[in-house]
């Protein structure tokens, strides 16, 4: 089930940050990241962020979550996290046609690093295309992804 999560309500904030550190954790050993900026994210970014938050729930437990930023010409899809011991049941993919089938915008934006192969083939698979990579000053390869949406 996906609902909508009151980041700003303490105990929810420190969920979702929970979720992310564990997720941004597998993210980092991933792209053979030393310095990775997300998992630096306190928690009053959390509870202060007027981004929407949205997680998939499995039984009681937060499974996955995505958090998007939604302006008048597209949705930034700012952050989307699956909890480790949740993988490989395609999670991320529900959240992503959550978001989709919620919001009727003609642009979904999304970056990752170039080096997170489960993200760039699930992107891809969903209709995203690569726009361009560029180096981070941290030392990360990024990779934006757009997908168009014809009206």
């Amino acid at each position: 089930m996906i609902e909508k999560l009151q980041n700003s309500q303490l105990e929810m904030a420190h969920q979702i940050r929970a979720v992310f550190q564990l997720s941004y954790a597998v993210e980092a050993e991933l792209l053979g990241a030393t310095d990775f900026p997300p998992l630096r994210r306190p928690l009053e970014s959390y509870l202060k962020s007027d981004n929407l938050f949205f997680g998939y729930f499995e039984n009681d437990d937060l499974a996955g979550i995505i958090e998007v930023e939604s302006t008048d010409q597209h949705i930034d899809i700012n952050s989307l996290v699956v909890s480790p011991q949740f993988f490989r049941r395609g999670i991320a993919r529900k959240l992503l046609e959550f978001i989709f089938n919620r919001f009727d915008a003609p642009l979904f934006i999304v970056e990752t690093g170039a080096s997170n192969q489960p993200a760039t083939e699930l992107y891809k698979k969903l209709g995203f295309e690569e726009i361009k990579q560029w180096d981070t000053d941290f030392g990360i390869r990024k990779v934006l992804f757009e997908r168009r949406v014809d009206k």
